[in-house]
């Protein structure tokens, strides 16, 4: 199959649900093939690929902890072997384990960093070498406004989202020469599950700071990704976009 007849094939980590789920519906709808990844939840990443093919798209769950090196390596080589490779990444992938950082136990702090951190490295480092051969990617990091202004109870998110905004800048000056460009997307207070902790209070004080006047949607952030992954995004690179309705902070 010649590279101009191979369907692109986009994974998404952490896609089972939220901006992870929207995100990979979008790009199968864009026409590439959805690889929507999660952790431990495949009976909902099933049900999102199978409403996904149902549709006339073409997706497929896949179980694998990005926070797992053999994980990561058996996915890449079946996509390797199946598809050819890995077109576009999503690292999406994250975890909230929240608590002040003077009580924060070791554990706490290793499983967000290895889950967002540690997961981007390893998936990127996974499919790099195919995007560099083939002289055209797309990497999409999801960050997070945490990982710009700081959240109290958060350091270890915070930290490991802060992270991914350096990685971005950094592997972006590396692989721009060969058509691979690398981009961070920083939502803000979007309706997932990772916010649900907020109380009615807290939730009221924030929505004071934001001009939209309203807490974002996972799909309020998948177009810009969908662009980002474009053959007309390709001299956008080593950017962190904040999609945060405007927040003041």
């Amino acid at each position: 199959m010649s590279e101009s007849e191979r369907q692109r094939v986009a994974v998404v980590t952490g896609a089972s649900r939220g901006i992870g789920r929207a995100v990979a519906e979008r790009l199968a709808a864009d026409g590439f093939h959805a690889v929507l990844t999660c952790r431990t939840d495949i009976a909902r990443a099933e049900e999102a690929a199978a409403a996904l093919r149902a549709a006339g798209h073409s997706a497929e769950a896949a179980q694998a902890d990005v926070a797992s090196a053999e994980a990561v390596t058996a996915l890449i080589d079946r996509l390797d072997a199946e598809r050819e490779g890995v077109d576009v990444l999503v690292n999406n992938a994250a975890q909230v384990k929240n608590g002040l950082f003077a009580l924060m136990p070791t554990a706490d702090w290793n499983s967000v960093m290895e889950t967002a951190m540690g997961g981007t490295f390893r998936m990127s480092k996974g499919v790099i070498r195919g995007m560099l051969r083939r002289r055209w990617g797309r990497i999409v990091n999801v960050s997070s406004l945490a990982g710009l202004v700081g959240s109290a109870g958060q350091t270890n998110y915070s930290a490991a989202k802060g992270a991914i905004v350096a990685f971005t800048k950094s592997l972006a000056t590396e692989t721009g020469p060969y058509g691979v460009t690398v981009n961070c997307v920083a939502p803000g207070f979007v309706e997932t599950e990772m916010i649900s902790f907020m109380s009615a209070e807290v939730r009221a004080d924030f929505l004071k700071r934001i001009p939209a006047k309203r807490f974002g949607a996972p799909e309020d952030i998948s177009p810009l990704v969908s662009f980002l992954c474009t053959d007309g995004a390709a001299y956008l690179s080593g950017q962190t976009i904040r999609v945060d309705g405007g927040f003041a902070g």
